[in-house]
Order: C-alpha cells, then structure tokens, then sequence
C-alpha cells in the first residue's frame, strides 16, 4: 500500500491510498494517520479510490484514529470507495460513525458547510 497525503485549504488534508490495506500494510497507514493527528484540529479526508483491498486490521487504524479526532474536535471522512470497500464499511458499521461520500470534492466540500 502507498500512501500519501495532500493539504487542501490548510486545514484539511486527503490522505490518498493506494494498493491494499492488510495486516502488512497497516503499520504505515499507522505512521501516516498519527502525523496527521498532531495536528491541532485533525480534519482527514481518506481518499479510497485506488485502494483495492482492505481487511479488518486496515480497518482498524481509522476506529482507534476517531477517539484522538474527536478529542481535537476534528473529523475523518471516506471518499471514492469501491463497491467492495463501501459494503466492508457499511456490514462493520464504519459508515455509522465516519461520513462516506462518492468523491474527495464531495467531502472537501461538506467540510465548508
């Protein structure tokens, strides 16, 4: 898995995914979301439309990220989900509590709302 981050406006950040998100993987999906959360009001666009595959440890990352997110009064949104990855949310219950919409603009801009 690859990921990379870019800063739209400066506070808001899309991290951009790409490959498959596994038990292999997840350490620097790790590494990458706790960079992101030292920042003082933590707002994370998770752009999911190259990212192929995830498993629950993938999964995982994000659930244990939405506790310091919303301490920091922050937020964390999906974007761009394969019809895979939308039902992976959808049957664990991530769309619940994480706002999923179809693309990175889609969510950038509900963030101005």
């Amino acid at each position: 898995m690859q990921a990379t981050v870019t800063d739209h406006r400066s506070d808001i950040a899309v991290l951009h995914l790409r490959g498959e998100l596994d038990a292999d993987t997840a350490v620097q999906l790790h590494r990458t979301l706790a960079g992101l959360l030292e920042r003082p009001v933590p707002r994370i666009v998770v752009d999911l439309t190259d990212l192929k595959f995830c498993d629950s440890v993938g999964l995982s990352a994000f659930i244990t990220s939405k506790q310091v997110i919303n301490a920091r009064g922050g937020w964390l949104s999906f974007a761009g989900a394969n019809p895979f990855l939308t039902q992976l949310m959808e049957t664990v219950g991530l769309s619940r509590y994480f706002a999923v919409f179809p693309e990175v603009d889609d969510a950038i801009a509900a963030a101005q709302l």
